[in-house]
């Protein structure tokens, strides 16, 4: 609900201050030093990201799973690319392009609401963060086969994700419902 995390994001409630920073990313940030806040950390995860991209001018970068855009916005601030982002959350999908277009970045940084599977146009560069752990393991094989359906010859994609070392293997009853649907 917009409204509820609009209230929460407003008020900086302390608890969800302890994992969301002042833009509400919620994937893993980047601590170098235990000192630094989740604001730091999540502006340094961004940094990194697109570091390890290497991104050209001109290049078109997709965001599978983009959340609230920050990562397209991140991209559109400081690199000269064409970012497309897709969710499947309508309330992401406006506030995202809303957020775009009041930093003025409308013409080059854009989220679709649509799944990457209905995504056919392809890119330099792919990244997905904190997404592959909502595909679930009978899917990895369409998601794959997908992204390289996307990338150019020469293009490269980062995929950050929560692992563990054991087999791949499906959720809890728990983690399904409430936390990976449909992995």
């Amino acid at each position: 609900n917009r409204d509820f995390i609009q209230f929460h994001y407003d008020v900086g409630n302390d608890f969800y201050r302890l994992f969301l920073d002042e833009h509400m990313l919620y994937s893993c940030a980047y601590f170098t030093d235990a000192a630094k806040s989740i604001d730091q950390a999540q502006h340094d995860k961004l940094d990194m990201i697109c570091r390890k991209l290497r991104l050209q001018p001109g290049e078109r970068f997709l965001d599978i799973g983009s959340g609230w855009g920050d990562l397209a916005l991140y991209l559109g601030r400081i690199a000269d690319v064409d970012v497309t982002g897709v969710t499947l959350s309508k309330e992401q999908h406006a506030l995202a392009n809303e957020k775009a277009r009041a930093a003025g970045l409308a013409d080059r940084v854009r989220v679709a609401l649509k799944a990457y599977r209905h995504v056919d146009r392809r890119y330099d560069r792919i990244v997905s963060v904190g997404m592959f752990e909502h595909v679930g393991v009978h899917h990895y094989g369409e998601f794959f086969a997908k992204v390289n359906a996307l990338i150019e010859a020469d293009g490269l994609m980062l995929l950050p994700s929560i692992g563990h070392m054991s087999p791949p293997g499906t959720a809890s009853p728990w983690l399904r419902k409430y936390i990976f649907p449909g992995a």
